[in-house]
């Protein structure tokens, strides 16, 4: 019973967290959006509390993205494929990770927070990437011949879409969600 009440604690917390710095995220631009630092406390969730918490927090990422006018440029275009896209790319990003990361601890626990916090970020892109193609393509290519790509769509979307904001978000990833990681972990043994 008491581990089942940190665990609800625990995610409760970092839920508020993901959605303070969804809301506070949105003023970070790089490029056309903004960098999610929401992702770290996601992969935290998943290492300490597992994959259906992960899954939790990348969906309440998802709702926090939405209800912060970050996707209102897709929304204005096709409102259900970008809900679709938004809920569908946090919920998987939180689920992969928490799996991947139950598939390493067994064998060290540091690189299974470095490989969720890998998988993290590049499933959250790789499904934003599918949603585009599913739901946004005429926008998109509209967008990338504003921007000067002409008719080089999948250039647009990997540099001009996703490019810096990926790069940033998965080492800022790799670097923090560890760390914090094992100082929770490290808090957990000087209290007992």
């Amino acid at each position: 019973m008491k581990a089942n009440t940190k665990k609800i604690a625990g995610t409760g917390l970092l839920t508020a967290i993901v959605v303070v710095l969804q809301l506070l995220g949105s003023f970070i631009k790089f490029g056309p959006f903004s960098i999610s630092l929401v992702l770290i406390p996601i992969v935290v969730g998943a290492a300490l509390y597992g994959k259906w918490s992960g899954a939790w927090l990348g969906l309440a990422f998802g709702i926090a993205v939405l209800a912060s006018g970050d996707a209102g440029a897709f929304l204005a275009v096709n409102p259900a494929g970008t809900v679709v896209t938004v809920l569908l790319k946090g919920l998987l990003a939180g689920l992969v990770a928490g799996l991947v990361y139950s598939l390493i601890e067994k064998k060290n626990k540091m690189a299974a927070t470095v490989a969720a916090a890998v998988v993290c970020p590049v499933v959250n892109t790789g499904v934003f990437l599918i949603g585009c193609l599913v739901f946004f393509m005429d926008t998109v290519r509209g967008w990338a011949e504003g921007a000067g790509f002409g008719s080089n769509v999948g250039t647009y979307m990997i540099v001009g879409l996703v490019g810096l904001n990926f790069v940033l978000e998965l080492a800022v990833n790799i670097i923090l969600s560890p760390v914090i990681v094992k100082l929770v972990r490290l808090g957990r043994k000087e209290t007992k």
